[in-house]
């Protein structure tokens, strides 16, 4: 369904990215963890065509989606929830939510309805301010708008960051049901904990390379992913 081969991201002199490959299948549930600056946001950014590419492919369902335009790309269901949410604070809750659909507007009552019983909240909120709400609010928020693009692929950039433990937990349990939806996702996270617990394969990312991969049961075993990323 979707594979990166040896993707390569160069800033100046800089490597972000170094020959970066994975895939996910369809319906599948894949997280890529590592330190703040290893190259996860990089790499999902350039997944979404946000930043140039230095050699290397990115496919989706058979097309050459490096190649592409951002626009383009959220039109093939591949939809981004960016670190940091990047909401319109000013807009009301339904407004943000909207935007989120307007590849498929024929369908945003129905999507609405989705988003509204998978986050309640949002329902009650409808009429408010973003920048009114709080943080796990806004997190559900960027979620749901990412929902009303029917996406068939989902990558999620620190979904987690700054939030409380409660809020965390219950991040956990929306995507796990996401995941029921049938929606592939793709999880950047911090978290090593939360990602490897959720997730069903899972990618160790240093300094711009894939450093380990496998199954997230057999890295959750692994004594050097304990060590470095569980504190056990």
């Amino acid at each position: 369904m979707f594979r990166v081969d040896n993707l390569v991201i160069k800033y100046g002199a800089a490597y972000a990215l170094k020959g970066v490959s994975l895939k996910i299948e369809k319906g599948e549930f894949v997280s890529i963890i590592g330190a703040n600056g290893a190259g996860k946001t990089t790499l999902l950014r350039a997944v979404s065509q946000l930043v140039p590419i230095t050699s290397g492919e990115i496919i989706f369902n058979g097309e050459k989606i490096h190649l592409m335009e951002p626009w383009i790309v959220v039109s093939k269901g591949i939809i981004h929830v960016p670190e940091g949410r990047k909401l319109a604070g000013t807009a009301s809750v339904q407004d943000n939510l909207k935007l989120g659909g307007y590849l498929c507007w024929g369908q945003v009552r129905k999507r609405l309805s989705l988003v509204y019983e998978m986050f309640p909240v949002l329902k009650e909120r409808q009429n408010q301010q973003v920048r009114t709400m709080s943080g796990g609010e806004q997190q559900m928020l960027a979620i749901g708008r990412a929902l009303m693009g029917d996406p068939k692929l989902l990558l999620l950039d620190e979904v987690t960051f700054g939030l409380a433990p409660v809020l965390v937990n219950l991040m956990r349990l929306k995507l796990g049901e996401l995941h029921q939806l049938g929606i592939s996702i793709f999880l950047a996270e911090q978290n090593a904990e939360m990602a490897l617990t959720i997730s069903g394969k899972c990618y160790i990312m240093e300094y711009g390379r894939i450093n380990k991969e496998g199954s997230a049961s057999e890295l959750r075993d692994d004594p050097e992913v304990k060590a470095s990323y569980l504190g056990i």
